[in-house]
């Protein structure tokens, strides 16, 4: 009887170390075989999920333009809807979180023609000489100070506008500021901005390549995670100015009537229609 217990006792172990080497390798392709990669995704990943806001998995980038040229090109920090028509993008979006505010990497000032156009097509730093008009980050290098490529990509000519000196150094940069603020409070913001284009005759400059200079700029920020959820809008003549912050507020709603692209599709409606129709920025203290 002992001898059959041992026996008995021995097969079982085998039994259970098979089942953990078999578990072992079944689950790296499981895993893989689960993993979907989103279509139209911010590189840096997905929302979490915030009460009776947001879907785990919802991707917040503007729906596809209408009647308007885009290619979509996806980088490390951001994601860039480029019109090649006017030589400038129709909006970039990005993700920015506290993580992202570490500064592990120095800013290049390396502008380059964007490896993703055909070589004759991609804009280059000389088109902007002598111009007058600065090359104004839309993702600004600042919020890419976490990763060598994201802060290299952030120099590519499809992330750059026409901007006016002033603006582009005084309180542009200010928003640019008060969103590394906000990231650092809420957690998780999500910014989309770009140029205006009025319906006009728009100046144009470049040596090689005409570039569109923009009458105006737009900024639109969302903070899934607080509670409620929250958004605001902010829209920029492209002239000198020295303003306060509140002078640029507008709702999400007002930069879509003016710009004719839908922001954060992904929210349900209910969400989507409350936070767009508000533009309270005591809701978003600074330092």
């Amino acid at each position: 009887m002992a001898r059959r217990k041992k026996k008995k006792k021995s097969r079982g172990l085998l039994y259970t170390l098979l089942v953990v080497v078999l578990a072992c390798l079944s689950y790296e392709p499981l895993t893989r075989a689960l993993h979907v990669d989103p279509v139209r995704s911010l590189p840096a990943g997905n929302i979490p999920a915030a009460p009776a806001a947001l879907k785990e998995g919802d991707y917040l980038l503007p729906a596809p333009l209408k009647s308007i040229p885009e290619k979509i090109l996806v980088r490390r920090g951001y994601t860039v809807s480029y019109n090649m028509e006017h030589n400038l993008p129709n909006w970039v979006a990005w993700e920015l979180t506290p993580e992202k505010l570490v500064e592990r990497e120095s800013r290049t000032d390396k502008f380059l023609p964007d490896p993703d156009l055909p070589e004759e097509k991609a804009v280059t730093t000389d088109d902007y000489k002598r111009s007058g008009w600065d090359r104004g980050h839309m993702c600004p290098a600042a919020d890419n100070r976490w990763h060598w490529r994201a802060m290299q990509e952030s120099f590519y000519m499809t992330n750059i506008c026409p901007q006016h000196h002033n603006l582009n150094r005084g309180d542009w940069k200010e928003l640019e500021d008060a969103c590394r603020d906000w990231a650092a409070k809420e957690g998780k913001i999500y910014i989309v901005c770009g140029p205006i284009l009025y319906n006009q005759k728009h100046k144009t400059i470049g040596r090689e390549h005409r570039i569109t200079v923009p009458e105006a700029f737009f900024k639109v920020i969302l903070c899934p995670g607080s509670t409620p959820p929250k958004a605001i809008g902010f829209l920029y003549k492209n002239t000198a100015g020295n303003h306060p912050l509140d002078s640029y507020v507008n709702s999400v709603d007002q930069v879509e009537r003016i710009t004719g692209i839908d922001f954060f599709p992904a929210l349900p409606d209910e969400v989507e229609e409350r936070v767009e129709a508000e533009y309270d920025l005591s809701l978003w203290p600074m330092e």
